[in-house]
């Protein structure tokens, strides 16, 4: 029997095979826990982290519950900010393996209404 993890991990790894994040489109990929929820925008061909929001931020520190649906949209304005701030306008999207369902979506979902194209 393999575990949810060990499920999620093959999706990963399955994803990750075609998603590749470039320099004119680098790759915005969701990590979640049952505590917080993470957002970075990484160049794959250089190694770089271009830009990154969590509810972990100290500019979030308003967040009620840091683990709900509005706590992933607070984080997805927030990469959607700091991705334009740092000139990227189109990114791939990668889950992480996990359902594009609840906070994933709505993390996705405001990054869009930031500006961000994916």
């Amino acid at each position: 029997m393999i575990s949810r993890t060990e499920q999620r991990l093959k999706r990963h790894s399955r994803l990750r095979r075609k998603v590749i994040g470039t320099a004119e489109r680098p790759r915005l990929q969701i990590h979640r826990t049952l505590h917080h929820i993470y957002a970075t925008v990484v160049d794959d061909a250089r190694g770089h982290t271009l830009a990154a929001a969590s509810t972990r931020d100290k500019d979030l520190n308003e967040l009620g519950s840091r683990s709900n649906v509005d706590a992933a949209r607070k984080v997805g304005e927030a990469i959607g900010r700091k991705a334009k701030a740092a000139g990227i306008d189109s990114v791939v999207f990668d889950t992480s393996g996990l359902k594009y369902h609840g906070r994933v979506a709505a993390l996705a979902d405001a990054a869009r209404a930031a500006g961000l194209e994916f």
